[in-house]
């Protein structure tokens, strides 16, 4: 194991020696989602020193970054008399960069300042790939293409990856990833993440791979650890789309959106949406049903913790977002998304690493979560009425 771990300020420059006498890392890196880190450590004086507001940690890994990005709480710290370390201890908790990027939303005219915003304004994306959205929204919103006071320090765009498939998304007022991950799901479902390199924090898209065939987990090959395995009925198999109502005219945009697979598998479950556009001339009501029935299907519910060994290691042989198998009782196989690595390390007791592979349903924000996201979405929608 060889671990170090380093603080950095906002323009990537180291901010003194190497965090020396840690006793405990866990860090969680998620597909299209902020990382989840903790490490605690001997409050010595040179310690505290380097844990500012606005610094980030950076975890190398056996001389990679494993991940790097601002400490959310960069002082948790507790003493007693009877305690081990005399200085007392302290815990820092971090993320990764794609952390700041979330601390932003989507400006319907993100060319002008806030105050010149309109209210019936929405940001449209019609047939564009999946890729294009996502980095145009992180772009306008948060990298060198927003205003002045809205980028983020040495935030650039990664080389393009030429990922995902042509899709249609409006959005407004609601936190940027929310609307990359809108347009990576139903644009292909590709990965979007931050690395840091030199003194920039580059932000790309990738296209996860379908390892299934090699990354294979099953209790024979002792790399799994456990299995919770659901099936259930889709939510809705139909979204009846409803376009905008024109203040004084009777005429009104429907569409119907079906998933005739699942209707023909379960039965036909109808759910009503608004659309929140005036017509399906660009797509965007189809689209709307579209994403709407992707989270409504799932019928599958796959929640697994993996390990590595030697033959099958995260981070080398699949990484977040890439498709494999889990060997099932009963000879069943599925096959899902890796949706989180998480490396956990101590001086004494060396280092692991686990994944979690699973449907979204299964693995990602509760549903309370989920439905207040939506609420946001539909009541940003009758804001432009």
């Amino acid at each position: 194991m060889a671990i170090t771990l380093l603080i950095t300020d906002k323009n990537l420059a180291v901010q003194g020696d190497p965090l020396d006498g840690w006793t405990s890392l866990d860090t969680t890196l998620k597909f299209n989602e902020p990382a989840a880190g903790t490490v605690t450590l001997p409050a010595y004086p040179e310690v505290m020193a380097q844990l500012q507001p606005g610094n980030r940690m950076v975890v190398i890994r056996d001389g990679g970054i494993w991940c790097a990005g601002p400490m959310e709480e960069p002082v948790d710290y507790s003493w007693s008399v009877d305690s081990a370390q005399q200085p007392g201890e302290v815990t820092v908790n971090f993320s990764d960069d794609l952390a700041t990027i979330a601390g932003h939303i989507v400006w319907p005219e993100p060319a002008l300042t806030w105050a010149g915003q309109h209210g019936d304004t929405w940001r449209t994306f019609t047939t564009v790939t999946a890729e294009t959205i996502v980095r145009t929204l992180v772009n306008e919103n948060a990298g060198p293409g927003a205003l002045v006071a809205r980028r983020i320090p040495n935030l650039v765009l990664d080389a393009v990856a030429s990922a995902g498939t042509a899709t249609t998304i409006s959005s407004r007022f609601e936190p940027v990833l929310d609307a990359c991950r809108r347009a990576a799901s139903a644009g292909g479902q590709i990965g979007f993440r931050t690395r840091q390199d030199g003194t920039q924090i580059k932000f790309g898209c990738y296209t996860p791979a379908d390892k299934s065939a090699t990354a294979r987990f099953s209790t024979g090959l002792g790399n799994l650890r456990s299995v919770q395995f659901t099936r259930s009925a889709p939510t809705a198999t139909h979204a009846l789309v409803a376009g905008t109502e024109t203040e004084g005219s009777s005429i009104r945009t429907f569409v119907e959106v079906a998933d005739t697979a699942a209707a023909a598998e379960w039965w036909r479950v109808e759910k009503y949406l608004d659309g929140g556009a005036d017509n399906d001339d660009d797509g965007e009501l189809t689209a709307s049903g579209t994403g709407d029935l992707a989270e409504a299907a799932a019928p599958v519910s796959l929640a697994t913790i993996t390990v590595d060994t030697p033959d099958l290691q995260a981070g080398r042989d699949y990484g977040l977002g890439d498709k494999v198998a889990v060997a099932l009782p009963h000879g069943l196989q599925a096959i899902d998304v890796v949706r989180s690595i998480t490396l956990t390390a101590t001086p004494q007791g060396g280092e692991s690493v686990s994944s979690v592979i699973g449907s979204q349903d299964a693995t990602s924000d509760p549903q309370i979560v989920r439905l207040v996201r939506t609420l946001s979405r539909r009541l940003g929608r009758l804001e432009t009425r």
